[in-house]
């Protein structure tokens, strides 16, 4: 996935560059700082006193010693005061010049931490905000997978509304899966038939999904394919097919989708070259978004590929809320996902 929130020590991330969130002496602190120093050793130290300092809102690159990866990127974020100081530049500033070093230095994946976010007193959500707006930016430019690692909960944080809206909508609509049993199913259809002794449960069934229904004449029933051949071009198109048709009806090319979709162009290859490609409800969904569907025509693309939207899954519902409030940012949507322990949208 081309942009993921993770829970994790970065100082443990297998990538060719973690960002290290560091002062303007570039000589180690507290915080992740410390860590990184820690756990790269005493040569990184060394050859970050030959870099004389770094200023705010900029990076100096090293390399990764004993880190599993191959470069630091220090980045020194700016300390907040009262957001009119300049605060939301400098950190703009910091993720754009870290990015543009791990595109120099060749780098395919690179972590971040949340940058200013600890002892610099910026607000986490007005930092993450700006990670995934400047990260999804250059993202939608360029290919790289990029990480902003989060160590523990207290260090996340969406906005405070949104993140009461998105409860309440939960909330008014979240349902226990378990709640509707196969016996309750069959009382409510039983109803319908209340001035009849009880038949037996199958016929129950048949009976009142008969009076549900509405009469079907000869003419509007579905016509019997005579030979194999006719009932293959019966099949409806695949999720391969459909999702290539709406890029094209939408006026977009190949990559404006995946990219929007937070999609590997990797795994869109696969999907383009194969029309039965099965895949995952999460890259359903990510496509769907990127395409702007509406709700119905986003359950018409899951159905291709099997899957539906459930009231009783709480990844649904927040779905549900973006599209309904014709949000159809992907990044905001996964913060949103993480912030509920749910799973993110993408490969």
């Amino acid at each position: 996935m081309p942009l993921q929130i993770v829970r994790n020590d970065i100082t443990k991330m297998k990538v060719d560059a973690i960002v290290n969130a560091a002062n303007e002496s570039l000589l180690g602190g507290g915080g992740v700082d410390g860590c990184i120093h820690r756990a790269a050793g005493p040569e990184l130290l060394a050859e970050c006193e030959t870099l004389h300092g770094c200023k705010t809102g900029s990076a100096k690159i090293t390399k990764g010693y004993k880190l599993p990866c191959k470069y630091v990127i220090h980045a020194v974020g700016p300390r907040w005061y009262d957001g009119r100081h300049g605060e939301r530049e400098l950190l703009i500033s910091c993720y754009q010049t870290s990015l543009m070093l791990a595109k120099k230095y060749g780098c395919e994946s690179v972590a971040f931490p949340l940058i200013s976010s600890g002892i610099f007193g910026y607000p986490k959500d007005q930092a993450l905000k700006v990670a995934i707006d400047t990260i999804s930016s250059f993202l939608l430019e360029n290919e790289m997978t990029v990480y902003i690692v989060i160590f523990d909960r207290k260090a996340y944080q969406i906005s405070g509304k949104l993140f009461a809206d998105i409860a309440s909508y939960i909330d008014d609509r979240y349902v226990d899966e378990h709640t509707d049993s196969r016996s309750e199913r069959l009382r409510r259809m039983s109803a319908f038939r209340m001035e009849e002794p009880m038949p037996c449960e199958a016929s129950v069934c048949e009976e009142a999904i008969e009076q549900l229904m509405p009469p079907v004449s000869a003419a509007a029933a579905p016509k019997k394919a005579a030979t194999l051949d006719d009932a293959l071009g019966q099949i409806d198109e695949s999720f391969s097919e459909m999702l290539l048709r709406k890029i094209d009806e939408r006026g977009m090319t190949d990559a404006q989708c995946y990219k929007k979709a937070n999609i590997d162009r990797k795994l869109f290859s696969k999907i383009r070259s194969d029309k039965s490609y099965k895949p995952s409800k999460p890259t359903v969904i990510a496509f769907a978004i990127a395409l702007e569907l509406p709700l119905v025509e986003m359950k018409d693309m899951l159905m291709k590929a099997g899957f539906a939207l459930s009231h009783s899954n709480k990844f649904d519902i927040i779905v549900e809320y973006f599209v309904e409030h014709g949000n159809y940012n992907v990044f905001e949507i996964n913060e949103a996902l993480f912030a509920f322990d749910q799973s993110l949208i993408g490969a």
